[in-house]
């Protein structure tokens, strides 16, 4: 099987080496412990299976568990997110967004934070992204299948946007109407509702909704996002922003 994995370039690291803590000197490269989480989120090998190429996979592992405690690894999305949207010609943050979420099976041995998602007759967990117009996740949540949209998603808008955001609405579907729709009331946002005409059969694209779905359908590039193997919902939380951080970084400078 060729390896589809491609390590970063230099002009791809002088992106995210900025957000990193590269001053004091380190027993492992920065560098290759990025490529490694990489590695492991695209072909989807157990930890302990980490080529020898790379640090020792304990080491790996340490910065994938510590960085989400810090919010690095958010630094770095918003990082490459912000210099994607510049190289696309945009403002670094935007003024709309778009909501939803994506029921996936959860490995049989677990039962944490498991549930079964009635619509789509899944048992495991569901992941809401939320995303620009063009598909860059901005931030991302992991809960039990069984949670309501609406009241799980609140989680992604905790509080008003920063004065430097830009962000006005908010695009979902109608499973985000009434809780959600009053929290983004008190934020001062616009929720926008698109949603297929109700004459409409089978799948039809709804204007700005479906980058999202599109969004989802890249993800299933990524082996280690095809079923949630993680004993913690901020371990898959994790594996999304690099997804997201990976497909950015090779528009930006391509191997």
């Amino acid at each position: 099987m060729v390896d589809s994995h491609q390590p970063l370039t230099d002009s791809q690291w002088q992106v995210i080496a900025p957000s990193l803590p590269t001053q004091r000197k380190r027993r492992h490269c920065l560098r290759q412990v990025i490529d490694a989480v990489r590695y492991v989120c695209r072909t989807g090998c157990q930890w302990r299976c980490l080529p020898s190429s790379f640090p020792p996979w304990s080491a790996v592992y340490y910065y994938f568990r510590r960085w989400p405690l810090t919010g690095r690894w958010q630094a770095l999305t918003d990082a490459v997110n912000q210099a994607d949207r510049l190289a696309a010609n945009r403002p670094a943050t935007p003024s709309l967004v778009c909501l939803d979420s994506q029921s996936v099976r959860l490995a049989s041995r677990i039962f944490e934070h498991r549930g079964v998602d009635g619509g789509k007759h899944v048992n495991g967990r569901k992941r809401p992204i939320l995303t620009d117009v063009q598909g860059r996740i901005l931030a991302c949540r992991v809960h039990a299948a069984n949670g309501h949209d609406g009241v799980e998603a609140i989680a992604l808008l905790p509080a008003r946007p920063n004065r430097g955001q830009r962000l006005v609405t908010v695009v979902t579907d109608r499973g985000y109407r009434g809780r959600f729709a009053r929290h983004l009331a008190r934020l001062g946002l616009t929720h926008q509702i698109g949603s297929r005409p109700p004459s409409a059969r089978g799948f039809v694209p709804v204007a700005k909704r479906w980058v999202v779905e599109r969004a989802f359908a890249w993800l299933t590039s990524f082996r280690r996002l095809a079923i949630d193997d993680e004993y913690t919902p901020r371990s898959h939380e994790t594996w999304l922003l690099v997804a997201n951080m990976t497909r950015c970084l090779n528009r930006l400078a391509p191997a």
